[in-house]
């Protein structure tokens, strides 16, 4: 049982909330040397799958450390970082678009609910557990509904002392202009590409070079598409993209409505990344260049390009961008994938709309 006493150097340090990122590391060593003028609003903004959660991750548990090290990281020993090395920091609260049920069944939200920022208020407004800071992580922070917005803002608006909100946003352009206004905004950078290659091979990832472009540059989601299942359902539907002329947009649509009801949304939204990045493939072959994130379907490219007129695959490009957009919206996932599937069929049917 760990008690609150503190512990002498011979303990052994805790793991930190995650590895240092390669790439993150010159960031986070900005950020504490500057730590003396920290706002109580960080805003951490990129690309989805670079690690900005790392980064806020690490600045959380700088925040709550009783003893940090001389470079700013959490010390890793004190009774603060054992407890959020836990998860059970009384002094910090996680905002996610998740809801614990009756049976203990974690069900994954398309939103951020307004109670979820009420858990906030009460931290607020409490005193610490441990007499330093208190520290609030929201992610991704565009998933806030509008009345948990709006809620928000008032703690923005009057920041207590020694409490700190952490926000991630993969598309910050979604949050209202008064939360915007009132963050420090922190990007968070897409990592070199041989930086990245070698941080996948080191987790073991065959292939790594191939998985970076699927994901486009973004480790942490390459990382995820190393995933077998994952690469066997892409391979499924970049098949079926393939040959426009037998796809079945009801039959491919179904494909979404497999598994739990809670992941359609999830679902829908890799098919659409999927699809954008097939879009731009083509409108790049068609220039002339090679594919980016499908170089493992470039015959199949080559033999469409010359089928689509550009005006029409740049619509259909845009098309794409703003389903993706509205993913946290209220929407049928295969209704609105079976759509897309028939425009993009169209753009072989009669190619130009």
């Amino acid at each position: 049982m760990i008690d609150d006493r503190e512990r002498d150097d011979t303990t052994p340090p805790l793991p930190l909330p995650a590895e240092v990122l390669p790439w993150t590391q010159a960031l986070l060593h900005d950020l504490f040397v500057s730590r003396a003028s920290w706002p109580h609003a960080m805003l951490f903004t990129g690309a989805a799958g670079i690690g900005k959660r790392s980064v806020a991750m690490h600045v959380a548990q700088a925040l709550l450390c009783e003893t940090p090290r001389a470079d700013g990281h959490a010390c890793g020993r004190c009774p603060s970082c054992h407890y959020f090395a836990t998860g059970q920091h009384p002094d910090m609260r996680v905002l996610e678009p998740l809801r614990v049920e009756e049976d203990g069944e974690v069900k994954r939200l398309d939103h951020i609910p307004i109670d979820k920022v009420r858990e906030l208020r009460e931290l607020v407004d409490l005193t610490t557990h441990r007499g330093g800071n208190k520290v609030a992580l929201i992610l991704p922070a565009e998933l806030l509904n509008t009345p948990a917005a709006n809620a928000l803002l008032k703690t923005l608006e009057e920041p207590p002392a020694d409490t700190y909100l952490l926000l991630v946003a993969h598309q910050p352009g979604r949050l209202p202009a008064t939360i915007l206004s009132r963050c420090r905004r922190i990007p968070v950078p897409m990592p070199a590409h041989d930086v990245a290659v070698a941080w996948l091979a080191a987790q073991g990832v065959a292939s790594p070079d191939r998985l970076l472009a699927q994901a486009g540059g973004a480790p942490i989601a390459a990382l995820a598409l190393a995933d077998p299942d994952a690469q066997a359902e892409r391979a499924a539907w970049l098949a079926a993209l393939a040959e426009p002329r037998t796809l079945s947009p009801t039959v491919l649509s179904a494909r979404i409505d497999a598994g739990a009801r809670e992941l359609r949304k999830e679902r829908l939204a890799d098919v659409i990344d999927w699809l954008i990045a097939w879009a731009t493939d083509l409108a790049r072959v068609a220039a002339n260049a090679a594919p980016r994130a499908n170089g493992d379907h470039a015959a199949a490219l080559a033999a469409l390009a010359p089928r689509v007129a550009r005006i029409s695959l740049s619509r259909y490009h845009r098309e794409l961008l703003r389903q993706r957009a509205r993913i946290s919206h209220p929407l049928t996932p295969r209704l609105t994938l079976e759509a897309l599937l028939i425009d993009y069929r169209a753009l072989f049917d009669h190619g130009s709309r």
